[in-house]
């Protein structure tokens, strides 16, 4: 599962990276982002690309995937399927958190392109609502088989899209699940690096550069 991921990056670099035309919500850096925290999404209306903020887990909750949707269960689960058809969002990223299992000790590392570029994650949103009526906007990761970098942390992976899978992505004229899954893959490992990052990630409330900062390995192991 993915339970910790960073988006930091300026607007004007958001916007032209996803094509968004209209920003609906105040946009800031976020270096770790958890989940039943609000974050930033890419929705599509009307051919409008709109970024927009969700909280990061569905509700009520249906089991494990409430914050992450594995693709083996959006084929199984028809809730999942009506998301499919009509409610789809990008999930904007520029690092996914993990920790590193090395015997009785561990350290957590942080995943990026080599680049250090942003990218987009296939997501799902629904809107709740409370018990005066009130909406809840909710989003989810879709999860896809891990590639060989991240494979030595779990075995699903966020599904990271090209720009061109992005756009088939949020099409609105496209409904069939069948369409969509060639796009739902594995992302390549040689694109992708890994290294140490603070103990600080896991501290709840941590949200500063701090978290994003290489760190040396000898200052990042901790007891698990």
């Amino acid at each position: 599962m993915c339970q910790r991921f960073s988006m930091a990056a300026e607007l004007p670099e958001v916007q032209e990276h996803f094509e968004i035309e209209r920003v609906m919500v105040y946009y800031r850096n976020r270096y770790n982002i958890r989940p039943t925290q609000p974050m930033s999404v890419v929705l599509q209306q009307n051919g409008e690309r709109i970024l927009d903020e969700f909280r990061w887990g569905f509700i009520p909750y249906w089991g494990k995937d409430a914050v992450n949707a594995d693709l083996r269960n959006v084929h199984r689960n028809p809730t999942y399927r009506k998301l499919v058809d009509k409610q789809r969002c990008i999930i904007p990223c520029n690092g996914f958190y993990y920790w590193k299992q090395e015997g009785k000790r561990a350290y957590p590392v942080r995943v990026v392109m080599k680049n250090r570029g942003m990218f987009g994650v296939a997501g799902l949103y629904e809107i709740w609502r409370d018990t005066r009526g009130e909406p809840l906007r909710t989003c989810t990761l879709v999860m896809t088989e891990a590639n060989s970098l991240i494979g030595e942390f779990e075995s699903r992976m966020p599904a990271i899209l090209s720009k061109e899978d992005i756009s088939r992505w949020l099409d609105e004229e496209t409904y069939d699940l069948e369409a969509l899954n060639p796009i739902l893959r594995p992302y390549s490992s040689e694109e992708m690096i890994s290294y140490a990052v603070t103990p600080l990630i896991d501290i709840h409330g941590n949200d500063s550069d701090e978290c994003i900062r290489e760190m040396d390995l000898k200052r990042a192991w901790v007891k698990r």
